[in-house]
């Protein structure tokens, strides 16, 4: 398995961005979504996104991206977005993928590493076991532009 840096182009080529098996909470428009990467290809401090590869075969994605907070003590990095195709699970993938978020978020400064998962998402149990906690907290988002972002 590899991970390489995306850096000027868009391309996650074979890879399918937001599998079914966890839907985005938004409805997912491709033309936002490639906007959204370029964005963020353009911008490193904002976050980084990476290809898992199996010889030349993309076979998932890593998005990792950037804020910061007084509670969590400044830089954090958050896994945005990690998707391995379903054939490829279940072989240490996504645990490794993990590991490289959290080495890549302590080389950029980072001193917390999050990810938010839907409820009943069966990755929940890997996220647990590579150190990730709970927290008793709800996530609320206020949408800034536009009012049609929410599923029905």
């Amino acid at each position: 398995m590899r991970l390489h840096r995306v850096m000027s182009t868009f391309y996650f080529g074979s890879c399918v961005i937001c599998s079914g098996d966890d839907p985005w909470s938004v409805p997912f428009h491709e033309d936002k979504v490639r906007e959204s990467v370029l964005e963020l290809l353009q911008s490193p401090s904002m976050g980084r996104v990476f290809l898992i590869c199996d010889g030349e075969l993309c076979i998932g994605y890593l998005v990792l991206s950037f804020d910061f907070s007084l509670e969590f003590g400044g830089k954090n990095a958050w896994i945005d977005e990690l998707f391995v195709r379903p054939e490829f699970r279940g072989q240490g993938i996504g645990s490794g993928a993990l590991d490289f978020a959290a080495q890549t978020a302590r080389e950029l400064g980072a001193k917390v590493l999050h990810l938010e998962v839907n409820r009943g998402n069966p990755a929940i149990h890997l996220y647990e076991r590579c150190g990730f906690e709970e927290h008793d907290r709800y996530l609320l988002s206020k949408w800034l532009e536009g009012s049609q972002h929410r599923n029905p």
